[in-house]
């Protein structure tokens, strides 16, 4: 249980290398999915167009959900986006910081899935081969042809087992064709996001290093601080139920104690030091009433002393300036007039 619990104490420690990990692996298994993944085109006019635009985006969209969900920090996102006012202020940058350094994370594996979809050519091919420029590439003059027939011709291009529209356009051609249009658009869409990563990473501090710095200290405060919030409920938890379990035995053993005339054992000296950790909060109402409060109110972020009391007043309201001592002569001889 302790190398579970020192490997744990490890990830949190180390959180942003670990999630950077999690993505690159995710990335990885993206492409490797692709890979594995059995391609079969329906070659139907009505269905090529859905079924590859389907494989093309929607698996991105789950891999750039199943990034959200296996960031820690979506959660204190949420909870930091929807908790009450109250005496601490909800500042927008901050969340804002907070969404796109998820969102930059988990847009990895998306990114490499679409780049390798495009590199690859198959879902382009099937989606786009009833747009075949056929007046340019193939025989458009081919004799007994509808509209309607055409189509279902050129939407049996990917399969070419049952393709029939040689004379038409040959099959080799038309796939060379539209993989050639997937392929530029792959290495553009690569092109693209790392353009963009770069400015993203390089650029946006140069121009506003100032809140850049602010969001990015603030956003490691809040998860400081829930991660401290948590280990001192935790152990105020554990001493709470440490002291009642106790208190439990302790009540027993005088009961029994009295009933067999046995005088009861004294009490351990870790019950002392239990209840030195519970911070003043030894009921189960208080408890809920401090977890509400800082769940509605937050305390505000601003450390200073607790005033003290002084004299008649409190420290820090304006007290009479003291009288000067009266010097020791002038005493003597006062009271010798008198």
């Amino acid at each position: 249980m302790d190398k579970f619990r020192m490997i744990f104490q490890f990830l949190q420690s180390n959180q942003e290398s670990f999630m950077n990990g999690i993505c690159g692996i995710m990335a990885l298994a993206s492409a490797q999915i692709y890979s594995a993944f059995d391609f079969n085109c329906p070659c139907l006019p009505h269905y090529n167009l859905a079924y590859g635009l389907g494989i093309l985006l929607v698996p991105p969209f789950i891999l750039f959900l199943l990034g959200f969900v296996l960031n820690n920090n979506v959660s204190m996102l949420a909870e930091e986006w929807r908790r009450p006012q109250g005496q601490r202020g909800k500042d927008p940058a901050v969340l804002r910081y907070m969404f796109c350094s998820m969102a930059q994370r988990a847009m990895i594996a998306p990114a490499v899935w679409v780049s390798v979809t495009l590199l690859d050519g198959k879902c382009i091919t099937c989606a786009f081969c009833t747009s075949v420029p056929v007046e340019t590439l193939g025989n458009i003059s081919h004799p007994g042809l509808s509209q309607g027939e055409m189509k279902r011709v050129l939407a049996r291009i990917p399969c070419k087992e049952i393709y029939d529209g040689q004379e038409l356009i040959a099959n080799e051609v038309a796939v060379r064709y539209l993989r050639c249009i997937s392929q530029a658009l792959g290495w553009c869409f690569v092109l693209m996001m790392t353009t963009l990563a770069f400015l993203v990473r390089s650029l946006r501090p140069c121009f506003t290093q100032a809140a850049f710095l602010k969001s990015r200290y603030w956003s490691h405060y809040i998860d400081i601080e829930r991660k401290l919030f948590d280990e001192t409920c935790a152990e105020h938890a554990r001493s709470f139920a440490k002291v009642c379990i106790q208190q439990f035995f302790e009540g027993m053993s005088t009961d029994l104690a009295s009933a067999r005339c046995h005088p009861p054992r004294k009490a351990p000296a870790d019950v002392g030091e239990a209840a030195e950790k519970l911070l003043g909060i030894t009921d189960q109402g208080t408890m809920n009433t401090a977890l509400k409060s800082w769940h509605r109110c937050k305390p505000p972020l601003h450390l200073h002393p607790p005033a003290l009391p002084s004299g008649n007043g409190w420290a820090g309201e304006e007290q009479p300036p003291p009288h000067p001592p009266v010097p020791r002569r002038e005493m003597a001889a006062y009271y010798s007039r008198v």
